[in-house]
């Protein structure tokens, strides 16, 4: 009945990966079965027959699916099903898109979707890993057209050597998680959170990362080369070489013009009776090709931005390759919050509100992996207006959910010590108004909200985005990249960090990868602007975190009581508890380990539920006074 199930076995940093093919999912275009370690995900590739009409994209869809009996939990929803995806599988999926998107042709609009399920998980076994490895081999063997395959890792580091796909143990103690996805010649993806790393030590995290890979990418490249179909053919999107060319010799000058310009809104302004002139001019010629007039305009302005950089070392704006546009930050501008920061650089600001609670309104997560509380959240908005848009608000999507996860990342290393600063937080990045690089002002926001909420950070963190352009050998990076070269570049690679070192990367391509060259440089570029952005214009807004909460916030204070003593504090149904608790006007939790948390807006009324508890805990002393 299997006549066509193989199964194909190697090692991978240490633990035996399997990928079996020809046995589940057999009507997809392309199914593999990987089990690494005891983690076992089933990723199923398809893609429709025809192309999607009216489009200008890559319909490409992945999901990473969380089952919550690959770890052997009820979903606790009054459903006891799965529902809409965690923030960690929304993560998980955009970092399996952002490598194998730009190896898809440019040209093909068929809708692909990629699935991938995770049916057990093995701690010590990334079920990311295994999904990744199987999304490449799915379309490596599949007949959808693709230029793979990729592998990925994540690298650890612990006591200065870098470990491979490090265990659940290990990483608890790893200085650096750095997932690194690669072609056979080029760094494809980076996604990084840091300890403070220096430029040095995180490129070599990536070459090693990149090192390792090349042993899947051949096992991958062997299974193709066994099982592998040959790649269906496609109905091209790319306009005919006449159309393009005829829309460039009519509209080349008006559409330079458009774009010289360092403000939005006028670039906008300008481009809209030309859109207009060139479909009246060629509609006719070229009927029923909305869709192609659209992608020759397109292209042809990326012509000019691509041919500006490379030929001219002119950018859009006028600036040279390593200035940042001009920048702005305040503090304190919403009295009731508890801090408040907003940050500006040229169109795009971002404005961040920091809420400070006890430790009990930490987030409670219920997924597949071993974290089960959350401290710090970090959510970002992006509503229409700041881009000048009109729609209604859907609630955040997975850019958006993206991006809080990129400032939570970036921020999270400063966070001072549960035992120094006893809180929960939750920060909001609102973006007020946008002209690229907007997760990077929400970090530079938030250092703001957080110094303004007299939270005791570590450090100050700033983020800053570096772009790309590339023809042939030929490339070139350029700091803090608005719009409109994001856009028509090749690369977004946001980097975060202190003075001291890095905290957090994320790298967005639109080419097949990246040499080590580029990412020095650009790791170099981002280290001075990073830099210059905290000494002149985040220290110079709020030198030091404010020395008092605002009187809003609510006030702290902890001890630590004997075990045993904790019934005597809760007292029979709670009643003594609850007796402190009203006659304070605090709210008080305490752990299995005998940790006590007050809160309360007054300080002195915290004190006095303070003293109270240390009288119930602790045994009387000879000549005491206790009232």
């Amino acid at each position: 009945m299997l006549k066509n199930y193989k199964v194909f076995k190697t090692d991978f940093a240490g633990r035996e990966l399997i990928i079996e093919t020809g046995k589940i999912a057999g009507l997809a275009n392309g199914a593999c079965f990987v089990r690494y370690g005891e983690t076992v995900v089933n990723v199923a590739v398809t893609a429709s027959q025809k192309p999607r009409d009216g489009i200008d994209f890559f319909p490409l869809s992945v999901d990473f699916e969380e089952k919550l009996y690959s770890v052997g939990k009820i979903p606790g929803s009054f459903l006891k099903r799965e529902g809409r995806p965690s923030e960690k599988a929304v993560l998980t999926s955009r970092v399996i898109d952002r490598p194998i998107r730009p190896l898809f042709p440019k040209d093909m609009r068929n809708d692909v979707s990629v699935v991938c399920t995770v049916m057990s998980v093995d701690p010590s076994c990334s079920p990311e890993v295994a999904a990744m490895v199987g999304t490449s081999a799915a379309l490596s063997i599949s007949d959808i057209p693709w230029n793979g395959p990729i592998s990925e890792v994540v690298v650890g580091l612990i006591d200065g050597e870098y470990i491979i796909n490090p265990t659940e143990e290990q990483k608890e103690n790893s200085k650096m998680s750095v997932t690194v996805a690669s072609t056979k010649k080029l760094i494809a993806m980076i996604e990084a959170g840091a300890n403070e790393v220096s430029n040095e030590v995180m490129l070599e995290a990536i070459m090693k990362g990149h090192e390792a890979n090349q042993k899947i990418i051949k096992f991958i490249n062997d299974i193709k080369d066994e099982i592998g179909k040959n790649k269906f053919t496609y109905e091209s999107n790319e306009p005919k070489e006449e159309m393009l060319e005829a829309i460039k010799e009519f509209a080349l000058e008006d559409l330079k013009h458009a774009l010289d310009t360092d403000d939005k809104t006028i670039r906008d302004e300008r481009m809209a009776p030309i859109r207009e002139s060139i479909h009246e001019k060629f509609s006719e010629t070229y009927p029923d090709s909305e869709a192609l007039i659209d992608e020759c305009i397109y292209k042809t302005q990326k012509y000019i931005v691509r041919r500006w950089l490379l030929d001219d070392m002119k950018r859009v704006d006028g600036r040279k390759m390593d200035e940042i546009r001009p920048l702005a930050a305040e503090v304190g501008l919403l009295p009731r919050v508890h801090g408040s920061g907003l940050f500006t650089r040229g169109q795009t600001q971002v404005l961040t509100a920091t809420t400070l609670g006890p430790v009990k309104e930490q987030q409670l997560l219920d997924g597949i992996d071993g974290e089960e509380y959350k401290r710090y959240m970090h959510h970002y908005n992006f509503p229409s207006y700041s881009v000048g848009e009109t729609r209604p608000s859907r609630g955040p999507g997975r850019r958006e959910i993206g991006h809080g996860a990129l400032a939570e990342r970036a921020l999270v290393p400063v966070i001072p010590d549960i035992a120094d600063f006893p809180y929960a937080y939750r920060l909001v990045s609102e973006v007020v108004s946008s002209n690229g690089s907007t997760s990077q002002g929400a970090i530079c926001a938030s250092t703001l909200s957080l110094m303004d909420a007299g939270v005791p950070i570590k450090a100050p963190v700033a983020g800053i985005s570096c772009g790309l352009i590339t023809e042939g050998d030929k490339w070139m990076t350029m700091v803090d990249i608005q719009g409109v070269e994001d856009f028509f570049g090749d690369m977004d690679f946001k980097v975060a960090g202190t003075h001291k070192g890095i905290t957090a990367i994320q790298m967005d391509l639109k080419i097949e990868g990246l040499t080590p060259e580029i990412i020095k440089e650009t790791l170099e570029k981002t280290y001075k602007a990073r830099v210059y952005i905290i000494d002149e214009v985040i220290l110079k807004a709020i030198n030091k975190p404010r020395a008092e909460l605002s009187k809003y916030a609510p006030k702290m204070l902890t001890l630590n009581i004997p075990a045993d003593k904790i019934r005597d504090v809760i007292g029979s149904g709670g009643k003594v508890i609850q007796k402190i608790t009203a006659e304070c006007d605090v709210t008080i939790d305490i752990d299995d380990e005998g940790n006590v948390f007050i809160a309360g807006l007054d300080l002195e009324n915290c004190k006095r539920a303070l003293n109270i508890i240390k009288t119930i805990a602790e045994d009387p002393e000879v000549g005491s006074i206790y009232k």
